[in-house]
C-alpha cells in the first residue's frame, strides 16, 4: 500500500495549491489579524475553524480565507472510514495528508472526523457484505480495533481532537443504531466502547468526541434524549470519552423534505437544560459543524441573510454561556463550498447562504453574527483542547 510522507505530498502537484493568491487588502483589512474570528474565539479562551476538503486545496482564495479566519482545519471527508480503507485491509492517508501539510505549514490545529460513523449508510460499502466468519464478534472486533488503532496511530499527536463515533443515535426514535458491526458483535454500545478503547489506546493525551446532530429545534427531543442516555452510559462503564460534539447544523434540517421545514423552531429551555445535563456529567463540548441552513427562507438575498445570522447569533449566544465550549468550527466558510449546495435544492432553484462568506468570498451578515457573540461570548480561561491552550 503506498504511504506518502509530509515531504512527498508537497512535492506533489497539490503543492501548488498550498501556494496561494492572497485576497485583496480591502477585502482582509477589516477582517483579519485581531478581528479574524480565531482572534476573537481566542480572547474569549475558545478555538474557531472550519472543515476543509481537497476541492478547497484548489481553491487559493478560499485557503487564504481559511489562514486568515481559522485556527483549526478538519478533514471533511477524508479521514472517514470509506475514504482511508476503501478496500479492506488497505489504508490510504494521501488524501487528510495533504489537509494535514496545509494546516502544519500554517500552523493551524487539526480536528479528525470521524473513525467511525456509526450509520448503516455510511460504513464503507464492502461492510455490507462482509464474512466475519465462525466467530463474528471477535471477528468484528479486530477489524474496527485494527481500522482505528492503524488510523489514530498514523497521525499521532498531529491531531489533537477526534470525532471517534459520529451519530450512533437515530434522530427520530433516540435509540441506537444498528449497523452490520453492532450485528457482529452484539450490540450498539459495544462497538463504542470498543471505539473509544480503541483510540483512547492508541492516542493517550488527545481529545476523544462523541458527535451527533442533535439540535435544539422541537422535534429533537427524541434525539437529544437518546444521545443523553448514551453518555449517561458512557460514565457508568468508564468509557474514555471526553466531549460532546455538537454539529449545530441548524435552520431548515437537512432529513425531511423542504415542504416539512420549520426554519426557526428553537426550544430553548430544552436546549438549555441539556446542555447543563451534558456539562453535569463533566464532558466539554465542541461546537463541529456549524452552518444556517437557509432552504425555506425568500429568496431575496438581503432578507435571507438577516434572518440566517439572527437564528445563527442566538444559537451561539446560547451555546457559547456554556464555558465548556472549546471550539467552533464551521462545516465550510463559502457558500459554494457548502456541502448543503447538493442536498434537497431550495423550490425555487437559487443557491443557498448557510456559511459566513458569499461566493464572492466577502463576509454576510452571519459572519458579523458569529464575531458579535465571540465578543459577547465569557471568558472560559484556561481553555484547551486536548492540552493545548487556546
Amino acid at each position: 500500500m503506498p504511504h506518502w510522507s509530509r515531504r512527498e505530498v508537497l512535492g506533489t502537484g497539490l503543492s501548488a495549491a498550498l501556494a496561494a493568491v492572497p485576497l485583496r487588502a480591502e477585502e482582509l483589512v477589516s477582517e483579519s489579524g485581531a478581528d479574524s474570528l480565531e482572534s476573537l474565539a481566542h480572547a474569549k479562551g475558545f478555538h474557531f475553524g472550519t472543515a476543509l476538503s481537497g476541492r478547497g486545496l484548489e481553491d487559493p482564495r478560499y485557503l487564504e480565507l481559511v489562514r486568515s479566519q481559522c485556527g483549526v482545519i478538519v478533514p471533511e471527508n477524508a479521514l472517514k472510514m470509506p475514504a482511508i480503507q476503501s478496500v479492506p485491509g488497505e489504508f490510504h492517508f494521501e488524501r487528510a495528508e495533504a489537509l494535514l501539510v496545509f494546516a502544519e505549514t500554517h500552523k493551524l490545529l487539526a480536528r479528525g472526523h470521524c473513525l467511525l460513523w456509526h450509520h448503516p449508510r455510511w460504513l464503507p460499502k464492502w461492510l455490507a457484505g462482509y464474512d466475519f466468519g465462525a466467530a463474528p464478534a471477535k471477528a468484528a472486533e479486530k477489524l474496527l480495533t485494527d481500522h482505528i488503532g492503524t488510523t489514530a496511530t498514523h497521525f499521532g499527536k498531529r491531531i489533537v481532537s477526534w470525532d471517534v463515533v459520529n451519530e450512533a443515535v437515530d434522530n427520530v426514535t433516540g435509540e441506537m443504531r444498528e449497523t452490520v458491526l453492532s450485528k457482529a458483535m452484539g450490540s450498539p454500545d459495544k462497538v463504542l466502547q470498543t471505539a473509544f478503547q480503541s483510540a483512547r489506546a492508541a492516542l493517550p493525551g488527545t481529545e476523544l468526541v462523541y458527535n451527533d446532530y442533535m439540535g435544539w429545534e422541537t422535534n429533537s427531543a427524541a434525539h437529544r434524549g437518546g444521545v443523553l442516555r448514551l453518555l449517561e452510559r458512557f460514565r457508568k462503564t468508564g468509557v474514555p470519552v471526553n466531549t460532546l460534539g455538537i454539529q449545530a447544523h441548524i435552520g431548515s434540517g437537512n432529513q425531511d423534505s423542504n415542504a416539512s421545514r420549520v426554519f426557526d423552531a428553537r426550544d430553548e429551555k430544552a436546549w438549555r437544560k441539556f446542555l447543563e445535563d451534558v456539562t453535569g456529567m463533566g464532558y466539554s463540548l465542541s461546537i463541529t459543524e456549524f452552518d444556517v441552513h437557509d432552504a425555506t427562507l425568500p429568496g431575496d438575498f438581503d432578507l435571507r441573510d438577516k434572518q440566517v445570522a439572527a437564528l445563527g447569533r442566538a444559537f451561539l449566544d446560547l451555546t457559547l454561556s456554556f464555558k465548556q465550549v472549546n471550539v467552533v468550527m464551521c462545516w465550510g466558510l463559502v457558500d459554494s463550498h457548502s456541502w448543503l449546495q447538493g442536498r434537497t435544492p431550495r423550490k425555487d432553484g437559487m443557491p443557498k447562504r448557510p456559511t459566513p462568506y458569499d461566493n464572492h468570498y466577502l463576509s454576510k451578515a452571519l459572519r458579523g453574527a458569529i464575531g458579535a457573540a465571540f465578543r459577547a461570548a465569557p471568558i472560559r480561561k484556561p481553555a484547551t483542547i486536548a492540552g493545548i491552550p487556546a
